[in-house]
């Protein structure tokens, strides 16, 4: 039997279940910083473990924190909410966290990559939850700001004190998750699951489609322009109408001639090789087999991942697409 499915908002989530409580933020960057301005704003009280001489340490300063190291901020935390990168994390973990936590901690991370992938194996007295939020860091302050906010998952790996599952909650609701709506799920399939989005859809899949897309249009006589308005820049009308309103409806609002290309021509796009292969880069996710890949890759300082942003950044599409977006503000200011 399937269970339901229950989402939680406000009223399920008490934010007097962290008033009191030290909240460390560990990492002030991307999603640190605007979970850290929302939590603050929410009536709780935030302190941010940074390393010095960094910009995320200029900005936190900015925002009127008072940074401290990483080690200083577990000592004085009820609640340490990792931020740190992925790759980062078992090292940090190791040399200034560990020896400093106290019994009782709330232990919490944005993504289960380490403790799903064992990176991470936390003492026996701590909670241990997730509250991961479901779009990028500016989005999760934006829309704080404007009264909204962005969906989260939670999860709880250990729950000591019997209440996991409330204190994630409320750490949800203290960054604005609850007013849209938050999901329970597992750090496993959080993990995997995020793992897999990024490589096969948002952005592995989504990247290469639209650069061999583009490619096969100028190498077959299209301009480069023309090219570039097809297969990029119009793709956020497409997805666009697709968060809004689904696949069946975002086919109603477009030509028919579009839907009929879509049928008989999407599937040749995604074969059973396609899907062969999608099922290889899941294997691989679960096995654990990328998460070893990747921590050898960081290790070895990322020279795999250094050559291929430099080799995308050359690309034929990026020049068109730079040109054209500089034009096109021109365009609009006139």
């Amino acid at each position: 039997m399937v269970q339901e499915l229950k989402i939680y908002y406000e009223q399920d989530a008490d934010l007097n279940l962290l008033k009191g409580k030290t909240i460390a933020i560990l990492g002030y960057g991307s999603q640190g910083r605007p979970q850290a301005l929302n939590l603050r704003d929410s009536g709780l009280n935030v302190i941010v473990g940074q390393r010095a001489g960094s910009i995320h340490y200029e900005n936190a300063i900015k925002d009127g924190f008072e940074p401290v190291s990483v080690s200083e901020a577990v000592k004085k935390a009820d609640w340490i909410q990792m931020m740190l990168p992925d790759e980062t994390q078992k090292d940090i973990w190791e040399t200034d966290i560990l020896h400093n936590l106290k019994k009782g901690t709330v232990v919490s991370f944005a993504h289960g990559f380490n403790i799903t992938f064992k990176q991470i194996v936390p003492p026996k007295d701590v909670d241990v939850v997730m509250i991961s939020p479901k779009g990028v860091g500016p989005k999760v302050r934006s829309r704080y700001l404007n009264n909204y906010g962005v969906p989260c998952l939670i999860a709880m790996q250990q729950d000591v004190s019997g209440k996991a599952k409330d204190l994630a909650l409320a750490y949800a609701k203290g960054i604005g998750g609850t007013r849209v709506g938050v999901l329970e799920t597992t750090f496993k399939e959080e993990t995997e699951s995020d793992l897999f989005g990024e490589q096969v859809v948002l952005c592995g899949g989504v990247i290469e489609l639209i650069t061999a897309a583009f490619d096969t249009l100028v190498q077959n006589g299209c301009k480069p322009e023309m090219a570039y308005f097809e297969c990029f820049y119009e793709l956020k009308l497409i997805t666009d109408l697709l968060f809004e309103r689904g696949i069946a409806q975002t086919n109603s609002a477009i030509s028919d001639t579009a839907e009929y290309g879509e049928y008989v021509s999407g599937k040749k796009i995604i074969t059973e090789d396609t899907k062969k292969a999608m099922k290889e880069i899941l294997d691989k996710i679960q096995s654990g087999e990328f998460a070893k890949s990747w921590i050898a890759e960081a290790r070895a300082g990322k020279p795999y991942l250094l050559k291929s942003r430099q080799a995308v950044a050359q690309r034929q599409i990026e020049s068109v697409g730079n040109n054209l977006r500089n034009m096109l503000k021109k365009e609009r200011n006139c």
